[in-house]
């Protein structure tokens, strides 16, 4: 009779299976502590150097479109949140149909009341940028303002 335990080394495991494993986790660990330390040189060097204000209209082009990328002048979200919304809206629209054959009732329920909660969800995460978006433009005209008040102030 074969000894069924021959090649288990407790708990379920092969030593020769675990070993591989052990060693594995070792080198990831070590990059996961690299890729952490680099990314902390490489953020403060690019804030310190790329994205400091001094460089703030210098930039053209792709490089240009990169600084209001990383200071967040461009907000990609708003883009994000419209295909969200339709891939949603789509989902929600097909899948009720699959209510047809129970009831009816419950198909007009899902597809009406399912897609004016999404557009309301959707609205009300709009609001918030559309609010960041103001608050910003108002901040700049401030800002202008200030401006041109002290260089009246001047002359």
């Amino acid at each position: 009779m074969p000894n069924l335990y021959s090649n288990f080394d407790g708990y379920g495991s092969s030593y020769k299976t675990a070993v591989p494993s052990v060693s594995m986790n070792t080198g990831n660990s070590v990059w996961v502590i690299i890729s952490l330390v680099l990314a902390v040189v490489l953020g403060l060097v690019l804030y310190f150097t790329f994205l400091s204000k001094k460089n703030e209209g210098k930039n053209t082009g792709f490089l240009g479109w990169m600084y209001d990328f990383l200071t967040f002048k461009k907000m990609v979200i708003e883009n994000i949140l419209k295909i969200l919304y339709l891939m949603v809206a789509i989902f929600i629209t097909l899948s009720s149909f699959a209510m047809i054959s129970s009831s009816f009732l419950a198909f007009v329920g899902y597809l009406v009341i399912g897609n004016l909660v999404a557009r309301i969800m959707y609205e009300l995460f709009l609001v918030v940028l559309i609010i960041c978006r103001n608050t910003t433009e108002i901040n700049k005209k401030l800002t202008n303002k200030e401006v041109v008040d002290k260089k009246e102030e001047k002359e």
